[in-house]
Formats: C-alpha cells, sequence, structure tokens
C-alpha cells in the first residue's frame, strides 16, 4: 500500500522522511500567499508611480498601507501553511528553534528540516515571480505610457535614497529583525505553528505598516528577500516596453539584510522572549 512518505530529507525530518502530500499542500499555499502579497503589494507601487493611473503621486504612505493590506490578504489565504510569505520569517521560525511548519488546527504539518525549508523558500520565491507578472499585466498599457526606467523598476524592486550598501544592508537587517521577532513574540515560534498566521491577519498588517512609515526611508523596506528577488528576477524577464536594467548589483542587499535580520531575531527570541521556551 502506497504511503505518502515518499522524500528522503536527510535533515531532521521524522523517520528521515518527509510527507509529500502535505509537503505539497503547505508548498502551495505558501505560492498563492506570496503571490497576492506580491500583486497587491507591488500593484500599490504601480498605481502609485507610473504615468496615468488613478493613484498618480499618491505617495509614500499609501504605499506603505497598501503594503500592509497586501499582507493582510496573502496572510488570510495562506493560513494552511502558518503564512510564512518570506524567507526571513522562514529561517527566523528555525533559527528560533521551530520543530513543524504548517497549520497544525487543520492537521498539515511537516517536520522541520532541509527539504521543507527548501520547499518553503522555492514557493515563496516562485510565487512572487508570479505575482509580479500579474502586476504587469494589470497595468500593462501604463508601464508602455510609463518614461522613465527607473519608476517601472520601482515597481517591482526596492532601492535605496543613498546608495550606501553597508548602511543600506543594516537598515534591511533591523526591519526585518523586528518584524521576526514580534511575530515570534505573538507565539509564531516555538509553541505555535509558527509564520505570520499565528499574529492574525490584521495585527500583522499594522506591524508592517509602523515598519513601513518608521524604518521604510532609507531603502523602501523590502524586509522579505522574496519579496524583492522574485519580482527584479520578472522584471529581467517580462517584455517591458522600455524597462532598462534590472539593478542587480544592489540585489543582494534585500536578500542578505532580510536573511540576517531574521536569524538574528529567532536567536534572540530565545533569551529575550524567555516565555517561549
Amino acid at each position: 500500500m502506497f504511503r505518502p512518505w515518499a522524500m528522503p530529507t536527510g535533515l531532521g525530518e521524522k523517520d528521515g522522511w518527509v510527507n509529500v502530500d502535505n509537503l505539497g499542500v503547505l508548498f502551495l499555499s505558501e505560492l498563492v500567499g506570496t503571490a497576492m502579497l506580491v500583486l497587491l503589494g507591488c500593484g500599490v507601487v504601480a498605481n502609485v508611480a507610473l504615468a496615468k493611473t488613478k493613484g498618480f503621486n499618491g505617495g509614500f504612505l499609501m504605499v506603505t498601507i497598501g503594503w500592509g493590506f497586501a499582507v493582510f490578504a496573502g496572510v488570510i489565504v495562506s493560513y494552511a501553511s502558518g503564512a510564512h510569505i518570506n524567507p526571513a520569517v522562514t529561517l527566523g521560525l528555525v533559527a528560533n528553534g521551530a520543530e513543524e511548519f504548517g497549520n497544525a488546527a487543520l492537521g498539515i504539518t511537516v517536520p522541520v528540516g532541509f527539504v521543507s525549508v527548501i520547499a518553503y523558500i522555492g514557493a515563496q520565491l516562485i510565487g512572487a515571480i508570479l505575482g509580479a507578472a500579474f502586476v504587469w499585466l494589470a497595468y500593462k498599457q501604463h508601464f508602455d505610457e510609463e518614461p522613465l526606467a527607473a519608476s517601472k523598476l520601482g515597481v517591482f524592486s526596492t532601492g535605496p535614497g543613498i546608495r550606501n550598501y553597508g548602511w543600506n544592508l543594516v537598515t534591511e537587517i533591523i526591519g526585518t529583525f523586528v518584524l521576526v521577532f514580534v511575530v515570534i513574540g505573538f507565539g509564531g515560534g516555538r509553541q505555535g505553528d509558527g509564520g505570520l498566521a499565528a499574529l492574525g491577519a490584521l495585527p500583522v498588517a499594522l506591524l508592517v505598516i509602523g515598519i513601513g512609515v518608521s524604518l521604510g526611508g532609507p531603502t523602501g523596506y523590502a524586509i522579505n528577500p522574496a519579496r524583492d528577488l522574485g519580482p527584479r528576477i520578472a522584471h529581467f524577464l517580462l517584455p517591458i516596453k522600455g524597462k532598462g536594467a534590472s539593478d542587480w548589483s544592489y540585489s543582494w542587499v534585500p536578500v542578505v539584510g532580510p536573511i540576517i535580520g531574521g536569524l538574528l531575531a529567532g536567536w534572540a527570541a530565545i533569551p529575550l522572549l524567555p516565555i517561549l521556551g
């Protein structure tokens, strides 16, 4: 009789195998959630930045609020997987000692290990690319009308107000630390199912808005490697009229910074939030 324990993990999973059925559900949940996050998040940037849109020049606060509700929507639709929708959250929970990913209430979990971590991060990256592609489709005519290549790239990926890789990295580390530390503080670490779903959709939306208005000025607060790298890849691949370069020289900052910030938050929460122990 076939059992869905069909993939050796190498690290961490019970009896050396991971439930492929559960992993597939969690993969799809993270993909859909991250796609929704990027569709609405990059969508609000498009509305503000591109020529002849109804929201043109709506300002940074409009973008920040839009991203907050993009997170809200992403968390809602990825409840089954715990709504990580961010590799920094996934790795931060690992650093904090999480033993399972998924949703115990639904009976859909997988042990934390190499395969489950890669599945989560892979789903997040693919979802981000797809979400960005849908933004381009929704705003296709406005991309064609927009004369500035920088505005087109800004829809997809972040860029610093003052380019200094070291200090830009510090900003991303701090912003992501706040995100992951608060997620764990609300019970998203070892005592719960993990992920942004542990906060509830509205609290995490408000948290992201708070990070944006307080810490988003220097770099545009990627605080999520998939949110920046996935759309940047989409920008590179899509046939966007007059798009220019994808600024790969900066692309490592919103990937490395959030990863460091997430890991530091996960480790710091162990002594600083002892109630989770």
